[in-house]
């Protein structure tokens, strides 16, 4: 059986305009029969500045529970990293760094054995995995600032570019019309929405509507960033215009408050993105607080936990819509998942999944019609480019922010 014998991290800086993140967080895993692994950490902000620290603590956790073990033991390592590491409280950093760990060992396990791992999960349900992406300016030298700043301030613009990536293929289009910026950056999270902030949200919602048509799903991508009072006003002046889902529409850490939200409106509420391990999914299935869960393999558990999460939720009748912000490994982790589970609605994408993601892996994550094609490649179907990666190492300080 292979045995883990080395793990290296590598600390990416995106190209312009940094679609996914600033930076992508990597682990490769490697055995003594020559396999290698690969595992992505979604952080977002987390560790902004700390990129030193990511590193040390990935080589610390290798050679304190890792190191020596038997690469196969899937769900033994990650039920050893999680009971050392978290001692039965998660959190989403500590998560984030076993979720790379576990999706690592998973991907060994798929070369040992010559096959997807979706053959290990239990076989495979689907040959295509229907995407969503976030409305970008199809401008390839338009920063996210630019997007961002015609989602609250243009409508027009917004829905034009909605029309356009319709006619590319993708049937699923997410955007988040409530500011985010500088104009609240002083006020406590969550905050109440003003009268031209619900008229403009109305307007842009709208203007997408009329663009779109039936061709494509709205998906209202807020943040968590509004109260619940707030988001019920929201999504009853959204509400005609069917989007499919109201995403995060307050903060995620009040299970009870999320379901007063998803019982005050027909839209459906979607969460999770932040939320880690099927125990905290639990709780909010528990209070009906969404119609589809949101887990993001590269901060939620891993390929482990989300096929635990996608089972419970198959109870609650909840359908799965794998969050990814972030790069090529949790997009082709989400995958499997996808190809696997039967309760599977929609993954996110981060665009076709091309631009900067060619320039870092040896194989394309392939896209047709606005679906992800599932592959016979073993693993998690991807392998890094290490000379790009060194090519693309950075640190945060090397923005100018």
């Amino acid at each position: 059986m292979p045995k883990l014998t080395n793990v290296k991290t590598f600390v990416v800086k995106t190209a312009p305009p940094h679609k996914g993140g600033r930076l992508f967080y990597f682990v490769k895993l490697e055995t003594d029969d020559g396999l290698e692994g690969w595992g992505e950490t979604a952080i977002l902000s987390v560790l902004s500045g700390l990129e030193d620290g990511y590193e040390a603590l990935v080589k610390n956790i290798f050679d304190m529970y890792l190191k020596g073990e038997d690469a196969l033991n899937r769900e033994y390592l990650y039920h050893k990293m999680y009971s050392h590491l978290t001692h039965a409280h998660p959190d989403y950093f500590m998560l984030g760094v076993i979720s790379a760990f576990d999706t690592a060992i998973w991907d060994i396990a798929g070369k040992h054995y010559k096959t997807p791992v979706y053959n290990l999960l239990g076989g495979k349900m689907r040959d295509r995995v229907r995407s969503d992406t976030y409305i970008y300016e199809s401008d390839k030298d338009a920063s996210l600032l630019d997007t961002a700043r015609a989602w609250v301030s243009d409508p027009e613009r917004v829905a034009e570019m909605a029309a356009n990536l319709v006619d590319e293929g993708f049937t699923g289009l997410k955007f988040d019309p409530i500011p985010q910026g500088k104009d609240h950056l002083q006020i406590q999270k969550p905050y109440e929405l003003t009268q031209a902030e619900l008229g403009h949200a109305e307007r842009a919602v709208k203007a997408v509507r009329e663009a779109v048509g039936e061709r494509a799903d709205i998906l209202i991508g807020t943040h968590g960033q509004i109260t619940p009072s707030a988001a019920i006003r929201l999504a009853a002046r959204v509400e005609q215009y069917d989007p499919l889902w109201l995403e995060e529409p307050c903060p995620p850490e009040n299970y009870k408050e999320m379901g007063r939200v998803a019982h005050a409106t027909t839209i459906p509420v979607a969460s999770g993105e932040r939320l880690v391990t099927q125990h905290e999914f639990q709780l909010l299935f528990e209070q009906s607080a969404c119609a589809f869960a949101q887990p993001d393999l590269g901060s939620a558990g891993g390929i482990t936990a989300t096929k635990q999460i996608a089972t419970l939720a198959q109870n609650y009748y909840v359908l799965m819509a794998p969050h990814v912000w972030g790069g090529p490994i949790i997009t082709a982790a989400a995958i499997q998942i996808d190809a696997n589970i039967p309760n599977f609605l929609i993954q996110e994408s981060i665009g076709k999944g091309d631009g900067f993601f060619n320039e870092i892996t040896k194989e394309p994550i392939i896209w047709d019609k606005g679906d992800f094609v599932v592959t016979d490649r073993p693993g998690i179907g991807l392998d890094l480019d290490e000379d790009a990666l060194e090519k693309h190492r950075g640190k945060l300080s090397d923005f100018n922010l």
